[in-house]
């Protein structure tokens, strides 16, 4: 593929005629008239031993890795020199690919962890990596446009372009970030130069599938390093599926490596070329240059998708949508007419005294599942978990004074909670049929209509979004009726009224602490 020339990115190694020492705790760890030493591209010269002129009973190996795409997997050892203790202070390509075959089982030591490096008479400088007055074009790209990306999807597309204007012949890239999510492993996001960008939500039951246990990015997220494989040559390993699959399709080069988060977090970037001669050493060097600061974009819209679900798993859909809005302000508040739905589990303190807690954990789970789950499925927005209650409502959109995605008419929010409600008796009965030998679960629902505040409660050091006022007050009174009346759903006369449906009336009743006596209601009895 064809693109932009730009001064390449280089190694290249060079025999040292001068003695070359390392010193350690005034103790000498290697001394060598056979140093190679490495020039890198943007990089210090670095000083690379023979392992016979290192003194290596002073060095532990660890399990620490790191990868370059065209250098192969460095394996690191500690230096210990009586109290004095470097640690990961010396690496080795031990099984290096070809551009580093010069230094097979050499050691280098780290300038900035060894007492000095001396070559000759003269201290060797110690020397950082170099400023960003970079010829390299996808770091200048990185530097000027990255940014502008709104999303991840965004930035590896124009990282892609990017590389293929560089003269980079990249033609499939997927970039595999771990979440922290309740339901999903990882984020993955594929780039095909025919196709664009897709991202997929890997479930956590992909660890146990053989497409992902049997691939190079299992290994890498383990901490293997990267992997190389190229598909040209005639003993190239075709000893991961993915690279048989891709050989068949006439691709030349296949590279998969590790890019690590801010918080030591691995991620994997792999690439894939159908070119003649695949990927060579400036086009790796580039990419490999850019790749930490690229990590940190990739992070940041990592760090906001993971705050996004965990906002809306532990505060629910509209009210993380609020906090993310930047409607954080303590007493911040509005008033909307819903459904307000409360419901609680039957004895639920002689439970937790009776049963073990991995048992009673269980037990409340499947209540919530029962639950939460059909009040959520009917578009309902669950506020909290009070202890072994629901508190939730269908707001009526009509009536509210701010947008919400699933408010409805006050007919359809009485229906969808009616619905939630018979779904939720009838997964319990199910969980109840189909666990004989457990508890079964007992519960009691309310469902009121009203208006209700709903807003930012609490101290300035902890808030919370929840309903608030007579009407959620109500709610909850109604459910307790559910236990006198031995009907698992009790509704109010003012749902009952809005309702366009059947309901059983169970009398009027006096509800505690609400003046006067009301009509209360039930769902119909199966025909």
């Amino acid at each position: 593929m064809e693109g932009k020339r730009q001064p390449g990115y280089e190694i290249r190694f060079e025999k040292n005629p001068r003695r070359v020492r390392v010193e350690f705790n005034r103790t000498s760890v290697a001394d060598s008239t056979r140093v190679l030493v490495l020039h890198e591209t943007r990089l210090p010269p670095m000083y690379y031993f023979p392992r016979e002129d290192v003194r290596l009973e002073l060095l532990g190996r660890t399990e620490h890795r790191t990868h370059c795409p065209f250098k192969g997997d460095a394996s690191y050892w500690t230096l210990r020199v009586d109290d004095a203790v470097a640690e990961n202070a010396a690496w080795s390509y031990e099984e290096p690919y070809d551009d580093a075959a010069p230094i097979r089982q050499y050691l280098a030591f780290y300038p900035s962890r060894v007492s000095a490096i001396y070559d000759g008479e003269d201290e060797a400088p110690h020397l950082g990596r170099g400023a960003s007055m970079h010829a390299n074009a996808i770091a200048g790209w990185l530097l000027a446009e990255a940014w502008k990306a709104a999303t991840p999807e965004e930035l590896m597309a124009g990282f892609c372009r990017c590389l293929q204007e560089a003269g980079v012949p990249v033609s499939r890239m997927t970039i595999i970030i771990p979440a922290l999510h309740p339901q999903v492993f990882a984020t993955v996001l594929v780039w095909r130069d025919d196709a664009g960008v897709k991202t997929i939500f890997e479930p956590h039951d992909i660890l146990q599938q053989a497409r992902f246990k049997d691939s190079p990015f299992a290994l890498i997220l383990r901490g293997a390093g990267g992997v190389r494989r190229r598909m040209e040559r005639p003993e190239v390993k075709l000893d991961f599926p993915v690279v048989r699959d891709l050989k068949a399709e006439g691709a030349s080069d296949y590279v998969a490596m590790p890019f690590r988060f801010s918080d030591g977090q691995m991620n994997v970037m792999s690439m894939t070329s159908f070119a003649a001669g695949g990927f060579s050493t400036d086009h790796l060097g580039r990419i490999f240059e850019i790749l930490p600061g690229l990590a940190r974009y990739f992070e940041v819209y990592a760090q906001r998708r993971t705050a996004v679900t965990l906002l809306k798993t532990y505060l629910g859909h509209h009210t993380g949508d609020r906090v993310l809005a930047g409607q954080v302000k303590h007493g911040d508040g509005e008033q909307i007419h819903s459904v307000v739905w409360f419901s609680d589990l039957r004895e639920s303190t002689m439970l937790s005294k009776s049963m073990p807690q991995d048992a009673y954990l269980a037990h409340l789970n499947r209540y919530f599942d029962c639950m939460a789950g059909a009040v959520m499925e009917k578009g309902g927005e669950v506020l909290r978990f009070i202890g072994d209650a629901v508190l939730a409502i269908f707001p009526i959109a009509e009536a509210s004074g701010r947008h919400w995605a699933s408010a409805s008419g006050a007919a359809e929010a009485c229906r969808r909670a009616i619905d939630a409600a018979t779904i939720a008796c009838e997964r319990i009965a199910a969980a109840n049929r189909s666990n004989p030998q457990a508890t079964p679960i007992g519960f009691g629902i309310g469902l009121h209509l009203g208006d209700v505040t709903y807003g930012n409660i609490g101290v300035r050091e902890r808030l919370e979004f929840t309903v608030i006022g007579a009407s959620a007050n109500e709610a909850a009174r109604v459910e307790s009726m559910s236990k006198t009346l031995k009907q698992p759903v009790v509704i109010s006369a003012a749902f009952a009224r809005t309702y366009p449906g059947k309901l059983a009336s169970l009398g009027r009743h006096a509800l505690k602490d609400v003046a006067g006596e009301q009509e209360l209601f039930t769902l119909p009895s199966p025909r």
